[in-house]
């Protein structure tokens, strides 16, 4: 369910989504469309269709954003449609596992610039339009756990996230007052492309190990961005607001409950 009341209206602003046509990005558009925001989001290609809030639909912009010149270009889009920008969520990224040991530099390059880069480079082109509103403007991260709790297979991710993570606090630093600059970290997010990494019964074991005893929804993790996005964090800047339920139980007391143990 999500946030209501005047704090969350965002009619007038305009925000711009990365990856904002699938999963935990289309719920973030959908969000802010519902609470009366004009809503750009981006993707390589266009999807079959756009998330919808509050009777209206998104616009969407095709772009690469590991480009320096696609990030600026998104930006000025936003800006021509709308007239001004008020909120960037950088949403876009991700990584299939891959073994860290025979991986590509290719491979490599490719997921620190997707996680890492781009969102610096949206980044820089949002603050040059925020800075010059009366109103400034706020950026929202999105993290992940895996920042500081990685997996196997997840080396050029966690560290492109640490970077995330790093980068939004250096920043929050340089762009104060007029822009702030927030993160989130996510943890198991349920959606649909997501679904084959949670092994065949569909999630059940994992949910064993969260404290919440569920996975995130991606609606969990709009209502924070909305919350960052919104008047009501006007003081809050280079924060990381952890939506994971409480992280993961220590594997040793999984371990030893399964066997048996207390």
């Amino acid at each position: 369910m999500g946030l209501s009341g005047s704090a969350f209206d965002f009619s007038g602003r305009a925000v711009i989504v990365t990856g904002g046509t699938q999963g935990i990005g289309a719920a973030l558009a959908g969000a802010f469309l519902r609470h009366g925001a004009e809503v750009l989001v981006c993707a390589r290609r266009a999807p079959e269709a756009l998330p919808e809030g509050g009777g209206r639909k998104a616009v969407f912009h095709s772009a690469d954003l590991r480009e320096p010149d696609a990030a600026r270009a998104l930006v000025d889009a936003a800006v021509e449609r709308f007239g001004r920008l008020d909120v960037l969520v950088n949403n876009a990224g991700g990584s299939p596992d891959a073994d860290a040991a025979t991986v590509s530099p290719r491979f490599t390059e490719k997921i620190v610039a997707l996680n890492l880069l781009a969102p610096a480079y949206v980044s820089q082109a949002a603050n040059l339009v925020m800075r010059e509103q009366e109103s400034g403007g706020a950026i929202v991260n999105i993290g992940s756990v895996a920042a500081r709790d990685p997996q196997p297979g997840t080396a050029a991710y966690s560290a492109a996230k640490a970077g995330l993570l790093g980068l939004t606090r250096a920043l929050a630093l340089e762009w104060a007052p007029a822009v702030r600059v927030n993160h989130i970290t996510t943890g198991l997010v349920r959606t649909e492309a997501a679904a084959a990494g949670y092994g065949p019964d569909g999630g059940a074991a994992v949910r064993d190990v969260l404290p919440m005893g569920r996975m995130a929804a991606p609606s969990d993790v709009a209502d924070a961005c909305l919350y960052l996005a919104s008047p009501l964090s006007a003081y809050v800047n280079g924060a990381d607001l952890a939506v994971h339920g409480g992280g993961e139980l220590p594997a040793r007391y999984t371990a030893a409950r399964g066997a048996g143990g207390s």
